[in-house]
């Protein structure tokens, strides 16, 4: 298994932050650096500073590291045009080397939206909107310069050269677990889910439920649900004792395997510390052990 850290705004908003959370975690033996995407703090409207844009700040960490895979957990496809979205991942893949992964979602947060003066149309809308964004990248990233049609979007000539360095493409991750739309885009369109794995949630509960709603999907898709991978969030108290709490991690990080789990993207409810650092880093040789299906 998998095991990569997940940054929230809260955690620091500047860059310099950012990087060292990055380089401690690329240092330590982390498998990757997802952040998250948003222009304001969650919940907050009131003026104070929110994080650094997700992808300006990508593109300094695919020259500030080198090894570790960097990616946002999730990108709304509200944010960005899809044509320079697809262009920005390409040019970032570029700069790591072939590092990055793109996470998308259809947009929630509608405050955020309000606050910048960023379109927030209906649910309906937004997710027909993600699949138009979806087609393009894939488009795009293939070297299909065609003019694309679509009910929102429409594209006369979607160059995107020099392309990524990952072929076919930068790997797609959508994010959320909705039965009818969002897991069927995985089916169709991505590389990985991502699924919701939040202490006293339903979602601890019914994890081998959505993943068997994707399998069927899949079948309906004509894709091979083997290929998609598996992954979840976890918001994780490690509590006063590091070293207890990631002991405690380990023991459900192969609960979640078992339920058929390939990689995990794990926040501390306060900032990366040193010592949680440490504590994480001593586990991620069993960690890394830990067999899909098997825990």
């Amino acid at each position: 298994m998998d095991f990569r850290i997940f940054t929230e705004p809260q955690q620091g908003a500047s860059y310099d932050d950012l990087l060292r959370v990055a380089r401690s975690a690329e240092d330590a033996g982390y498998d990757a650096f997802f952040r998250s995407d948003h222009y304001l703090k969650m919940g907050d409207v009131s003026g104070e500073p929110g994080p650094t844009d997700a992808w300006i700040t990508l593109a300094g960490l695919a020259r500030d590291t080198s090894t570790i895979r960097l990616g946002t957990l999730v990108t709304a496809g509200t944010f960005r045009l899809p044509g320079p979205l697809a262009i920005a991942v390409a040019q970032v893949d570029q700069m790591s080397g072939g590092r990055v992964e793109l996470g998308l979602g259809s947009g929630w947060y509608a405050d955020e939206h309000t606050a910048y003066g960023i379109p927030f149309p209906s649910l309906a809308e937004r997710f027909e909107r993600l699949e138009e964004l979806l087609q393009i990248a894939h488009q795009m990233w293939r070297g299909d310069e065609s003019p694309y049609q679509g009910r929102h979007y429409q594209l006369v000539r979607p160059l995107n050269s020099p392309n990524s360095v990952q072929r076919p493409h930068p790997p797609i991750l959508i994010g959320g677990s909705g039965e009818r739309k969002t897991l069927r885009l995985v089916a169709r369109y991505a590389d990985a889910c991502n699924l919701f794995d939040v202490p006293g949630s339903r979602f601890r509960d019914d994890i081998g439920h959505k993943l068997d709603v994707l399998r069927e999907h899949c079948a309906r898709e004509g894709r091979d649900f083997a290929a998609i991978e598996k992954t979840i969030t976890s918001n994780v108290d490690f509590g006063e004792d590091p070293k207890t709490g990631a002991a405690a991690l380990l023991a459900h990080l192969r609960e979640l395997a078992a339920a058929g789990v390939d990689h995990a993207l794990v926040s501390p409810r306060r900032a990366w510390d040193e010592a949680t650092f440490e504590a994480v880093a001593a586990i991620l040789p069993e960690v890394h052990a830990i067999e899909p299906g098997r825990g």
